[in-house]
This record gives structure tokens, sequence and C-alpha cells, in this order.
């Protein structure tokens, strides 16, 4: 597996990478960090990378995981802001109005039902859901049906 292989592969995939990072972080130079941890360690990964599952299923588990380490070491040190002079945008999309309001809303849930409600809005099924989380099929459908249901109540203002 080459480096151009990856970097075509990264480029193919760049989306995910960035639901998950602004998913998880709000600052755009937070963005920007998370943004290059997921690329470097999905490519310290990726020789061990086998195909076994689709691409952008290995690299949701990667982006995830890498995240949800980010967001643990932000609680534990202070935010060190540093000037990076990357090509990379990392910038939210322009949203709709509902999907701006939805999307607030799956920020206000955990952030485990965040990676979960982002790969079902996604297209990804139970099974999927649950090789990526590394939960069982049973607890991610219970999962995804108590998200709905606090995302409901979110959303009517509950």
């Amino acid at each position: 597996m080459t480096e151009k292989s990856y970097l075509r592969k990264i480029e193919e995939h760049k989306g995910i990478i960035l639901k998950v990072v602004n998913l998880y972080a709000d600052d755009l130079e937070d963005r920007k960090d998370l943004y290059q941890e997921i690329v470097l360690q999905s490519w310290t990964a990726y020789p061990r990378f086998e195909g076994s599952s689709k691409f952008s299923t290995w690299l949701y588990r990667i982006s995830l995981n890498v995240s949800l380490t980010f967001l643990n070491k932000r609680k534990k040190v202070e935010k060190i802001k540093e000037s990076s002079n990357t090509e990379i945008s990392v910038e939210p999309q322009e949203l709709s109005e509902r999907a701006d309001f939805l999307y607030r809303a799956i920020k206000q849930l955990a952030e485990i039902d965040r990676s979960i409600i982002m790969l079902h809005l996604d297209g990804f099924d139970n099974t999927e859901i649950s090789e990526i989380i590394g939960i069982s099929k049973g607890n991610a459908t219970v999962k995804l049906h108590r998200i709905k249901q606090q995302l409901t109540t979110i959303l009517n203002g509950k």
C-alpha cells in the first residue's frame, strides 16, 4: 500500500473526516489540529488496513477514536493555541436552517451517541455501526432507538 493510494483514498473520503471533526471540535484551530491528527493516525495505521472492511468503515473508526481521545486530552490539559499555516479548510459547510438545527441538537448528545447517530445518518446499518463503535449489534440498535427519542425531545424543545 503506497503513499499515493493512501492520499487518493483520504481525498475520496475527506468528507468523513470533516463530519467527525466538525462534530467534535468547535474552535477552528481545534478542527485543524483534529483533522491533522486523524490523517496522521490513519497514515500510521494504513499499513495494517487489510481490506476486510470498507475503507470508509475503517476511516470512521479511526476518526472517531482519535476524536474521542482528543476530547479526553482536552479535558485534562489547557488548550494551547498554535498558529498553523495549513491549507486544509475545515470550516463547517454552509447548512440549511433545518440541517443546522439538527446539527446543534446532535452536538447536545453524549460523545458516543453523536458517533452512532452520525453513522446512521450516513447510511451505515446497525451491524456496521456496531463494528465501527465496538459494541454489539443489539446494543447499537437499542442505543440508536434511544438517541432518536432523545433527539426528538431536543428538537421539539421539551
